[in-house]
């Protein structure tokens, strides 16, 4: 069973640290920012939590603007959500049991109408992840500080194809 709990320091370190292959390998966290991301994980106003199934370390997740990406439009309230999933896990069916975790803690600590994700749009694997939970396609954007195209997804909690509470 999955589970989600502030995030370590030490699992903090360990998730800067996955390393995916092309083309996610855009997920890769820069030697130079290692630090400042471990920072950013551990701050309370950004909302990272662990992921783990038992005792393992399988995923983090990210509630609120921390989880949003640079040129989209956010002006709808929202419960943005991000988060990745450890590289050896990845493409293995797991994405949609962390989801399911993710959006009922989601629904139970921060109460809100509408989830909200953004996702890369080569990501072909989250987006399927994340229509079936029932998100749909809001819009699309190109970050020009990221240099690619992102697609932001909705989903009002009432929609949601999972139990949430």
């Amino acid at each position: 069973m999955l589970t989600l709990q502030a995030i370590t320091q030490a699992q903090a370190e360990m998730a800067v640290e996955w390393t995916y292959p092309p083309p996610y390998d855009v997920y890769n966290i820069s030697v130079s920012s290692k630090s400042t991301t471990v920072e950013s994980f551990l701050r309370p106003d950004y909302h990272y939590y662990a992921v783990t199934n038992g005792p393992e370390f399988v995923a983090f997740r990210c509630f609120g603007p921390d989880a949003q990406v640079p040129g989209g439009d956010y002006s709808v309230p929202a419960l943005d959500m991000g988060g990745g999933i450890r590289p050896d896990l990845t493409g293995r069916g797991l994405g949609g049991s962390v989801l399911s975790a993710a959006l009922k803690f989601g629904a139970e600590h921060f109460a809100p109408q509408l989830f909200r994700t953004t996702v890369a749009d080569f990501n072909l694997r989250a987006l399927r992840v994340c229509e079936k939970m029932g998100y749909e396609r809001s819009t699309k954007f190109f970050s020009h500080i990221l240099g690619r195209s992102y697609i932001v997804m909705t989903c009002p909690v009432s929609s949601v194809k999972c139990e949430v509470g």
